[in-house]
């Protein structure tokens, strides 16, 4: 249970990571938005600002108290409440802006990686909402990449990424255009998974994966002709990342 658990926090990492964002955006348009019957909180104590319901908007120094409250604290309560009030004033749009220019997004997705599975769900809850903004979007990918280049230089994580249900569009941050720190990253992924399956003879648990997996997406033919067409990358490092990968 506890495995299968950690493995739906990857797939939905893989989820945001892929910069879906139409589905993010479904996912979150229905929340409240706009200021109508919304009030501003008085100035308070940081920790005070945990204890907002939905209708509290905080402005621009009270986020950012919270924000530094959130980097400080080890205290999984006051960690957990940070974050469920950031989710619900990232569901505005103006907040969305004003959160990622006091540099909130690293820090609330440094949360994903807590071993507090709620932690976890109310941190990417709370990115899901910034990620409506486009400017926001580029920058969550490289946190939760970041995620999942650490997950997969575990072995024993092979199998459980291999396996993780993963939208299709997640193949389109081996595009050529990506930006080239994204582009890296996911290819780095690419290479600690196949050096896993080395480890670990993936392939004969090749049927074991369903159709739509991570494993189907990486060594697919789609994913394959994204590869050779990455040979001719501009990039001197995306072009030497390529050449360790497996021969397609």
């Amino acid at each position: 249970m506890g495995r299968s658990r950690h493995v739906g926090w990857v797939a939905a990492g893989l989820v945001l990571g892929a910069g879906a964002c139409y589905c993010i955006y479904k996912l979150t348009r229905g929340q409240r938005q706009g200021d109508r019957g919304l009030r501003l909180r008085p100035s308070r104590s940081a920790e005070d600002l945990t204890d907002g319901s939905y209708d509290d908007i905080l402005n621009v120094d009270q986020l950012q108290k919270l924000l530094y409250l959130l980097e400080s604290t080890d205290d999984p309560i006051i960690i957990e409440r940070a974050l469920v009030t950031l989710g619900n004033n990232a569901a505005f749009s103006a907040n969305q802006v004003i959160i990622r220019e006091l540099g909130g997004i690293p820090i609330i997705g440094s949360k994903i990686n807590n071993p507090n599975h709620s932690i976890k769900e109310k941190a990417l809850n709370a990115l899901n909402n910034l990620s409506v903004n486009v400017e926001n979007q580029v920058k969550i990918k490289v946190q939760v990449l970041k995620l999942l280049v650490n997950l997969s230089e575990n072995p024993a994580m092979a199998e459980g990424l291999l396996g993780a249900q993963v939208d299709s569009s997640f193949l389109s941050l081996y595009d050529g255009h990506v930006a080239k720190e994204i582009l890296l990253r996911v290819l780095t992924l690419f290479q600690n998974i196949n050096n896993c399956c080395k480890k670990e003879g993936c392939s004969a648990m090749q049927p074991t994966f369903p159709k739509g997996s991570l494993f189907f997406l990486l060594y697919g033919e789609e994913c394959a002709q994204k590869m050779r067409a990455l040979v001719d990358h501009h990039d001197a490092d995306v072009k030497e990342k390529v050449t360790v990968l497996p021969k397609f």
